[in-house]
């Protein structure tokens, strides 16, 4: 893990507002260092600059809170919701990963570009979505 910390991947505004524990299980830590390790890292060093987490690891009661789906791989550790701070940025982090063909699980173009939803765990479907 060279560019991304598991208490940014914890860290929740929602969370800390509405007193919700967001402690993941070590199950979860496990998950989110191979998020980082295959997928993550790699595409922050090619993109050269920092890139922004606006959701990592969701406990059940904060996945809730957020309207997440019931089995979203961010219970599980698997999923970050990233952004370069545009969606400017963001369609140009998106064709980035699309070249690199890390092994994403799920990569999700939330909303036009909103940020990018990036997963991976052991399906390894190397879907690219769309949604919004």
């Amino acid at each position: 893990m060279q560019y991304f910390t598991i208490p940014e991947l914890t860290r929740s505004a929602t969370a800390r507002r509405l007193g919700i524990d967001n402690t993941p299980p070590a199950s979860a830590i496990a998950a989110l260092s191979r998020l980082v390790d295959a997928v993550l890292d790699p595409l922050r060093e090619a993109w050269g600059a920092p890139l922004t987490v606006n959701s990592g690891y969701r406990s059940p009661a904060l996945n809730r809170a957020v309207g997440g789906v019931p089995h979203s791989q961010h219970l599980l550790g698997e999923a970050a919701d990233i952004t370069t701070g545009s969606r400017h940025g963001n369609r140009r982090l998106w064709q980035l990963l699309r070249r690199l063909d890390l092994p994403v699980d799920q990569a999700i173009n939330e909303h036009g570009y909103q940020w990018l939803h990036i997963s991976y765990g052991p399906r390894h479907r190397r879907q690219y979505l769309t949604v919004g």
